[in-house]
């Protein structure tokens, strides 16, 4: 088997001091999972200085791992096989322990014959039957040189050389490499959307800077509630999430000029200050520093707005955006459009589906209403008992 793995597989060589401690490590799931990884990397996974057992990959605690390859050696003894296993990026030992299980079942599968005799009923051989079954129990957990073996085990170093023992091993038939197809396309996948990634355990509450930066936003429109606003208003709340941006005057000043939101927010501009000034160091501004202001920003509206919380009613170069709870405009759109369409014989008995409200909502109003807002506004007019929901996804009027 031959693998075509990505150019990222290499892993960043950690420094001991950036280890992180271990009581953080179950918040990053890949702690508790079957990682399946390269052999390449496995071999160059970093020990952990505090647990050995614990490895790391880009700071991710991994101790258990999933592989596919092919055998190149084996060794028999008499309680397990080793078995070595190449996915083409390394060779890795698998200590694979024979089944105990196997050897007890044979134990009372005798005493089982015994007590059947030889006069077995119907003509069915009990004896030739176990035969089969061990036959079959044996060809799954006994493999040969160039056989394609799946092990899912955890990670040993023995004698200075890193292996794998065996929770669960077994020979993997694929004849028409539909397996191994499969597997050379979810790996790459794997790496790029999580292992390459460095874990949000950082954090001493485990939530990441992005979950801070929305619920943060989310509060203030709740507490002061705004009905719209723009980039520049809220900027600044998320200052503390990057200590080292500083507070600009000039920012402040132009979203207090500009804001066609609500007055509320002008305080808060002034309240909030960054870490080193209110220690009273001199902040430093740095423009990777603001470009992560910016970014962060960005991300958190957009988790809004796919979320339904806001969204933007004309997307222009004033990007202003609007609170969907507290659009009166789009409510009594909403309101309107189940009104005047379930008067129409098509949607009396049943009502309107979500969708074709949607679409007339779009016509009518704004084209930027996204499912997400419409289905909060729906809510919202059902809690005020101005319409009902016939089923899942149909309304109507009360």
């Amino acid at each position: 088997m031959r693998f075509c793995f990505h150019d990222e597989m290499q892993a960043v060589r950690m420094d001991p001091a950036e280890e992180p401690p271990s009581i953080l490590w179950g918040l990053d799931p890949l702690f508790s999972a079957f990682a399946r990884l390269y052999v390449r990397d496995i071999l160059e996974m970093t020990e952990s200085i505090q647990v050995p057992g614990i490895y790391f990959y880009n700071l991710h605690p991994i101790y258990k791992v999933d592989v596919l390859g092919t055998v190149v050696y084996k060794r028999e003894r008499e309680d397990f096989f080793c078995y070595g296993v190449d996915d083409s990026t390394g060779v890795i030992n698998c200590l694979c322990w024979k089944s105990e299980l196997l050897k007890e079942e044979q134990e009372e599968s005798r005493k089982a014959v015994k007590s059947i005799g030889d006069g077995a009923w119907g003509g069915f051989d009990a004896v030739a039957e176990l035969k089969k079954l061990k036959e079959a129990e044996r060809q799954r957990c006994h493999l040969d040189i160039g056989d394609l073996i799946r092990v899912r085990g955890t990670v040993k170093t023995s004698r200075q050389q890193r292996e794998i023992m065996a929770s669960t091993y077994y020979k993997v038939d694929d004849p028409v490499m539909a397996v191994q197809i499969s597997w050379m396309m979810e790996v790459p996948q794997l790496y790029r959307q999580c292992y390459d990634k460095q874990p949000n355990t950082a954090s001493d509450s485990g939530i990441s800077s992005l979950s801070k930066a929305t619920n943060i936003l989310k509060d203030f429109l709740k507490q002061k509630s705004v009905s719209r606003f723009r980039p520049y208003d809220v900027q600044d709340l998320l200052q503390p999430l990057i200590p080292s941006v500083p507070q600009t005057g000039s920012t402040a000043d132009q979203a207090q000029q500009d804001s066609g939101g609500s007055s509320a927010l002008r305080p808060v501009l002034r309240q909030t200050a960054p870490a080193a000034a209110r220690h009273g160091e001199e902040p430093v501004a740095g423009p990777s520093a603001c470009q992560q202001l910016r970014q962060l920003l960005k991300e958190a509206l957009q988790t809004l707005q796919d979320d339904g919380v806001i969204y933007r009613k004309v997307k222009s170069q004033d990007e202003a955006y609007l609170v969907t709870e507290r659009d009166k405009d789009l409510i009594m759109a909403v309101k309107d459009v189940i009104r005047e369409d379930c008067r129409r014989e098509k949607y009396l008995e049943k009502g309107c589906h979500v969708l074709h409200i949607l679409s007339a909502v779009r016509q009518r109003y704004s084209p930027n209403v996204s499912r997400a807002a419409l289905e909060l506004v729906l809510r919202l007019l059902e809690c005020d008992s101005n319409i009902i929901s016939t089923s899942e996804n149909h309304y109507t009027v009360v």
